[in-house]
């Protein structure tokens, strides 16, 4: 696991086997995340297929218990994008951009309490993640993933296309003043609780 520049947040790169019949790889390990300090535990496991400069996001769930995904590429190619979005971290607003495709194999963790969100940069582009957490409709929100705030360097050249739902989002300010956006502090306190002996 090779961490990021915010705090929860990882990328990992397996090493593929392959010969004439094809290839192997393990993309996900639960003693590398526990050994990084954040054990992973499977609640729910999604796929998504998404035509080119769909952007979902930016998500993200109330802490405790919120959700940390662990996201990989299996078909085409996404820049998969981690956002500090815990108020009083060091981080905060800043994000991380990280190419899965079917090349590189690179996979990505995101804890609990940050946003997530992902461009498809090829037509029927296939994601695939595993969730410590079902998914709860109370308690999940969503950032705009086009707020000048964030800054975030989405592909030149590609149209994003967002959900309705996600063009409705709040800006990150809008969420920091109603009171929606996870404690920085709160979400170590919860990393801490989970970290095995």
């Amino acid at each position: 696991m090779e961490p990021l520049g915010i705090k929860g947040a990882f990328s990992s790169t397996p090493r593929v086997y392959g010969d004439h019949r094809g290839s192997f790889h393990e993309w996900f390990r639960h003693d590398d995340l526990a050994a990084a300090g954040h054990p992973l535990s499977l609640a729910q496991a999604n796929c998504s297929v998404s035509s080119k400069g769909t952007l979902r996001g930016v998500h993200f769930a109330d802490v405790p218990p919120s959700q940390a995904k662990y996201v990989t590429c299996v078909r085409g190619a996404i820049l998969d994008v981690v956002v500090d979005i815990r108020v009083g971290s060091p981080t905060f607003g800043r994000y991380e951009a990280v190419r899965l495709d079917t090349e590189n194999r690179r996979c990505l963790y995101i804890a609990e309490g940050l946003g997530h969100a992902f461009m498809a940069l090829d037509d029927d582009t296939m994601v695939i993640y595993l969730c410590s957490e079902p998914y709860a409709p109370q308690r999940e929100h969503g950032l705009h993933p086009l707020d000048p705030e964030l800054g975030i360097a989405w592909p030149e050249g590609i149209e994003p296309v967002l959900s309705p739902k996600d063009a409705a989002a709040p800006t990150l300010a809008e969420a920091e003043k109603s009171g929606l956006l996870p404690d920085y502090q709160e979400c170590l306190d919860f990393y801490a609780s989970h970290k095995q002996p």
